[in-house]
């Protein structure tokens, strides 16, 4: 069972009241910035690897959608566009990765800065690059990544969570 098919069973033994408690304290905003941020480190970790070891590792995506989708629960999310955020972002790592990793193979090679190939370089020649290293391997860890990104984006409700009562409305 999905992590949203999972929380809408939830939502529905619960209190119509606390389910609502739980969907207000969420920010798509907090998660779409953090989810960004996983996105980029993500991304330099995965560059940096790849082009130390000389080797593109498909672990590396994995460990893209692992990154994102935590960050973007950041965002205490329990509704699907969280989900939605962090397989969008884990993409978005992912390819990022594989940019950067270019950039570094062609820095490298060209004995220039990184500064000076990313100035340098010809972006509209990028995705011609990027097809070229692409195999169908990469489909699978990106199709990995994606689903990680989706899964661990919803925030994880505990039993204290289910079982506490909402504060009251009257409450002083």
């Amino acid at each position: 069972m999905d992590q949203q098919a999972a929380v809408s069973k939830t939502a529905i033994s619960i209190s119509r009241e606390r389910y609502e408690q739980f969907r207000a304290e969420q920010s798509l905003l907090i998660a779409l910035f953090a989810g960004i941020a996983g996105a980029i480190v993500g991304a330099i970790a995965w560059a940096a690897i790849t082009v130390a070891t000389e080797f593109q590792i498909g672990f590396m995506a994995i460990a893209v959608g692992f990154i994102v989708g935590f960050a973007v629960r950041l965002g205490n999310g329990i509704d699907k566009i969280f989900g939605i955020l962090g397989a969008v972002l884990s993409l978005f790592g992912c390819v990022l990765g594989n940019v950067l990793s270019l950039i570094g193979f062609v820095s490298k090679q060209e004995h220039l800065s990184l500064a000076d190939t990313i100035a340098g370089l010809d972006y509209g020649k990028l995705p011609q690059m990027l097809t070229a290293t692409f195999s169908l391997m990469d489909l699978l860890f990106y199709g990995i990544a994606v689903y990680e990104g989706y899964r661990f984006s919803f925030r994880r409700l505990t039993a204290e969570d289910l079982n506490s009562r909402p504060p009251s409305a009257n409450a002083k």
